[in-house]
């Protein structure tokens, strides 16, 4: 199930570039590890979304994505900062926003996860967010982030973003979710008015 808008529009994202999706994968670090801790690590976290593209290879062939949709967008040195100085955010450390990211334990569990619903270990890590506030590229280099991932490539994409390549995407046929219907009415709108005013303008000028 899409838990929030953000999450179903990183699913139209993806499939509009070719991507077959699957949702709320579930992950944990295994029970034998070395530093599981039984009151800490029983509850699962979830991979948002995943996507795998039939025609593509390597790290590209396989999209996994986190999706934070903060309302105030996603500020980079802020956050990164909160991790590192381990800040409490909203009642809990700021690193367990981001598991994956920063708990050598998690991060294998998160790749194991991928490996097991897609069969590969290659992959690109999307940070999906409302509006990235800041320089992108201080997260998506972050050296402790790239570790974690296995060298795998990180990259941050923002809603701007995706409904500018849905919108571009969308054609006459009935799209398969909300705001992909919502979005080609959009589209239908701003042609209806073009030709309305093309219209009231061809008038004027013979009148």
């Amino acid at each position: 199930m899409k838990e929030d808008i953000l999450e179903q529009l990183v699913d139209d994202y993806l499939q509009s570039e070719g991507y077959f999706t699957r949702h709320n994968i579930k992950f944990r670090p295994r029970r034998d590890h070395p530093d599981f801790d039984s009151k800490k690590d029983s509850n699962h976290s979830d991979i948002d979304v995943i996507g795998i593209h039939p025609k593509k290879e390597g790290p590209a062939r396989v999209a996994v994505v986190s999706c934070k949709s903060w309302q105030g967008g996603f500020r980079v040195k802020t956050k990164i900062e909160e991790i590192e100085k381990n800040k409490i955010v909203s009642g809990r450390e700021a690193w367990q926003a981001f598991r994956e990211l920063t708990r050598p334990k998690w991060s294998e569990a998160f790749i194991d996860a991928i490996e097991t619903a897609t069969g590969s270990r290659e992959f690109t890590y999307y940070l999906a967010v409302t509006a990235v506030l800041g320089n992108r590229r201080d997260w998506e280099q972050y050296p402790p982030f790239i570790q974690a991932m296995a060298g795998n490539p990180i990259r941050m994409i923002d809603l701007t973003e995706m409904l500018e390549r849905i919108k571009n995407m969308s054609t006459t046929t009935v799209a398969s979710s909300t705001i992909g219907r919502v979005l080609q009415l959009m589209r239908a709108a701003e042609k209806g008015e073009k030709a309305l005013i093309k219209a009231v303008e061809s008038q004027e000028e013979n009148d």
